[in-house]
């Protein structure tokens, strides 16, 4: 209900809108990724979406192996001229789920979940710090990680966690454990904040905006080079301005005016690139 429905909701609007065929493999370890592209592969598919930073090596391994087939992966680079590599600046998505969390909350205290400690989920920590710290420097992040992205409890027992030692609204970068995460603020009647797709539904009374990550707008954009017949390969990083990343208001938590307005005033500015956010710790200091 996050991530790989993003990439998933992007492939039906292909289907939808420019008639290709698709189909979708879930591989149920990290070692079946190799074998689940080349299969594709040797079934003659156009394209190919890798989707996560996981398979990097996958697509390292196999995209050289057949010249002829295009291979897209999210989150992640590799340089062969048959990959186009699509990458997000979840960093400024992110600072404005902290201006949010750092004007709604009443504690002061503010939680990050995120699933596994690597650059890329550190960009999520590092531009919400940033936001929270730009419109409430008083206020206190805790941050905890659960080491994967797949177990819903861990989430939950770490945002219960935080809970406990005062935070009143959570903001996770954890896949499916975010879930777990949504659950606690459901129980405890406390504020979380989703991620990559609009998780407002899981609980509208407490998931008050999400971290919206356009994953299918890149899968729907790259597959529509291949059958447009203007693949170029490369990189393509896509952030506010390229509306690659954004926010997804819940329906049902009314945020006030004031919020609303410094929300967009921050997104203007980093559109406009007058605001530059830190990806990285170091940066964030």
């Amino acid at each position: 209900q996050s991530f790989n429905d993003a990439a998933y909701r992007g492939l039906k609007q292909v289907e939808k809108e420019l008639g290709a065929k698709i189909t979708v493999v879930e591989s149920k370890k990290m070692d079946d990724y190799e074998t689940n592209l080349r299969s594709l592969a040797d079934q003659k598919y156009d394209m190919i979406w890798a989707i996560g930073f996981l398979m990097t090596d996958a697509v390292k391994n196999v995209a050289p192996q057949y010249p002829n087939t295009k291979f897209g992966i999210i989150d992640s680079v590799v340089d062969a001229p048959n990959v186009l590599s699509v990458t997000f600046k979840e960093e400024e998505g992110s600072f404005l789920q902290g201006v949010i969390a750092g004007m709604i909350t009443k504690t002061n205290k503010i939680g990050f979940i995120g699933g596994m400690e690597f650059p890329l989920i550190i960009k999520f920590e590092s531009g919400f710090r940033a936001g929270v710290k730009a419109v409430n420097p008083k206020a206190q992040v805790f941050v905890a990680y659960t080491g994967k992205f797949d177990d819903p409890g861990k989430g939950k027992e770490l945002a219960m966690t935080q809970f406990s030692q005062g935070a009143d609204i959570i903001y996770h970068a954890a896949g499916a454990c975010g879930i777990g995460v949504i659950e606690a603020a459901k129980e405890k009647k406390l504020y979380a904040i989703g991620v990559d797709s609009d998780q407002s539904h899981l609980a509208p009374n407490n998931v008050v905006s999400s971290m919206l990550k356009r994953v299918d707008v890149g899968v729907f954009d790259g597959s529509k080079q291949v059958i447009n017949g203007t693949f170029k390969g490369g990189l393509q990083v896509l952030g506010l301005k390229e509306n690659g990343v954004g926010t997804a208001f819940s329906k049902g938590v009314k945020l006030p005016a004031n919020i609303l307005k410094k929300h967009n005033d921050y997104l203007k500015q980093i559109a406009a690139g007058k605001l530059k956010v830190p990806s990285t710790r170091e940066e964030l200091k």
